[in-house]
């Protein structure tokens, strides 16, 4: 039961996050210095609160596991579809609003979907202009209106191709989500981890810090990502076998074996940090 807690855990983690998009659409907002950070904590206030409401109704109708993912009930096998259906269906005697609810799913996970296209697209063009990518120069070209339609249509394709692995194995679809989220986690603890660490008296904090309390946070934030990292590499059945082997230890850790090896071995020794296009 312990164990099943921790992994349970990783249920809100799928879904807290997304608010860095706050810090990439900083350069066009007024104030950033300050409505940057304040952007951030209300998307997670709000994705706390009607996260925590979500899960806690999922988690109290999900009663019959075993019948929630037999192939044989009228969703298929699918859990959180099955769970809903038969919720409404012996409360109203219709299950057309345990439909609905999937649908609201379904199109949350789709705006999920345009927001990371934005977001890597946004990404994926900072790093060429920086000359940190690949075929940079492709990627850095934009159109007459000042998108850089290369870029975008190369993070449509990547996300298309992965999402194709799901018709042909859900583990390995799996562990890609597994391996997204992690990797996002990683991407967030580490200026924290360097913020108090090695900068932690050059640091300058802008008009929204929080004061002497800040390094305690910031130990807290890296110590749970720490833990989460953990529990998203466990196995999540048993026996462990080929079919349902947890690959994401296996694929961050060759993403940190490639990346700083490429940095040791080449782009040390070119790689001077952001490019400057403004004069300050």
């Amino acid at each position: 039961k312990a164990y099943i807690l921790a992994l349970g855990l990783l249920t809100s983690q799928y879904s807290l996050l997304g608010y860095d998009a706050s810090a990439h659409m900083i350069e066009e907002t007024k104030n950033a210095d300050w409505s940057g950070p304040m952007g951030i904590i209300s998307s997670v206030a709000l994705s706390t609160t009607f996260g925590w409401i979500f899960l806690v109704a999922l988690t109290s109708i999900v009663t019959d596991i075993p019948y929630l993912l037999s192939p044989d009930n009228d969703a298929g096998g699918y859990a959180v579809a099955q769970a809903l259906y038969a919720a409404f269906d012996r409360r109203y005697g219709s299950g057309v609003g345990g439909l609905v609810c999937v649908g609201v799913v379904a199109v949350g996970v789709f705006f999920a979907g345009a927001m990371c296209i934005a977001s890597n697209s946004r990404m994926g063009y900072a790093f060429s202009r920086d000359r940190a990518m690949p075929l940079s120069r492709v990627w850095l070209r934009v159109s007459k209106n000042e998108v850089p339609l290369n870029v975008v249509w190369l993070s449509v394709v990547v996300a298309f191709v992965m999402a194709l692995t799901s018709l042909g194995s859900q583990v390995a679809f799996q562990a890609m989500v597994s391996i997204a989220t992690l990797g996002q986690y990683i991407a967030y603890a580490l200026p924290i981890f360097f913020r108090v660490t090695t900068a932690r008296r050059s640091f300058v904090p802008g008009p929204f810090h929080l004061g002497r309390y800040g390094v305690a946070v910031g130990w807290a934030a890296v110590l749970w990502v720490a833990f989460l990292t953990v529990l998203f590499s466990l196995p999540v059945a048993y026996p462990v076998a080929k079919d349902n082997f947890n690959y994401t230890p296996v694929a961050v850790g060759g993403v940190l074996l490639l990346s700083v090896g490429a940095w040791v071995v080449n782009a040390r020794f070119w790689f001077q940090g952001p490019i400057t296009n403004v004069d300050l």
